[in-house]
């Protein structure tokens, strides 16, 4: 397989630059070909702004329509060289692991950026199918790729239990799985959620490096989140989940299949 690393912490020393380090060894080891989105050490710009694009309706309307704009840039093929070089890794990789620590409950605005400023429209969405139909969840620009995150914590896990404190920790990061991953398309495996990183030993440290490794191994085939299909007939006019459909369970699992 060709895997995109990305990663987004500013220090390579910490425990997610190590486990990056590891990582890619044990995709190597695989014999996989592999590529590094090291955001920091890039100095990867997080801002959209008009220079993306070379805006000519912005600058004669006085207004600038980023979605439109950047439809326009992708298919004139003038956005930024920086841009142009993700999408171009993007294409290339059949899988793509995404590597931060989790700040405020999301990836660092870095990584925020990234997706901002590369997943444009009529890259990774806005298209239709042949009869017209939008392709999006479950289908999109990058149908057929798959995803892994890999994220740390400082909290202890039992406090994203099913009563703890800050959540469920499928539910704190399905903004980025299902909205964004699963939105454009991609297969969404289960994040590999270190707990505990602020307290984390150089034995612990291995022990994450083991189980990181293992995922790694099981990349190819391992099943994936099972997201609803928007156009898998789930789903009314509307978008609604059709009543019929988990009756008795509510929040955001709903739009996760039930094991048959």
């Amino acid at each position: 397989m060709n895997i995109l690393w990305v990663f987004a912490h500013p220090e390579r020393r910490s425990l997610n630059g190590s486990l990056m380090t590891e990582g890619l060894r044990e995709l190597e080891r695989m014999g996989h070909e592999s590529r590094v989105s090291d955001l920091y050490a890039m100095k990867w710009n997080p801002v959209v702004d008009a220079g993306d694009f070379d805006a000519p309706e912005a600058a004669e309307s006085g207004r600038l329509l980023v979605g439109a704009e950047q439809e326009r840039a992708h298919r004139e093929s003038t956005l930024s060289e920086d841009i142009r070089a993700e999408q171009e890794k993007i294409r290339w990789a059949d899988a793509i692991v995404f590597n931060f620590p989790m700040w405020w409950f999301g990836p660092p605005a870095i990584l925020k950026g990234w997706f901002d400023r590369v997943l444009v429209q009529s890259f990774a969405f806005g298209l239709t199918d042949e009869h017209g139909q939008t392709r999006r969840y479950g289908d999109g620009g990058l149908a057929g790729k798959r995803a892994l995150v890999v994220t740390s914590v400082g909290a202890r896990e039992s406090s994203f239990g099913p009563r703890g404190v800050h959540g469920s920790v499928d539910e704190v990061l399905f903004p980025l799985l299902h909205g964004t991953l699963w939105y454009t398309g991609v297969s969404v495996l289960p994040p590999f959620v270190v707990y505990g990183a602020d307290r984390a030993t150089e034995a612990g440290g291995a022990d994450q490096a083991d189980a990181l490794r293992a995922r790694l191994r099981e990349l190819p085939t391992a099943e994936t989140i099972p997201y609803r299909h928007e156009n898998g007939g789930d789903y009314d006019d509307a978008l609604v989940l059709r009543p019929h459909l988990a009756p008795e369970r509510t929040g955001l699992g709903v739009h996760t299949r039930e094991a048959p």
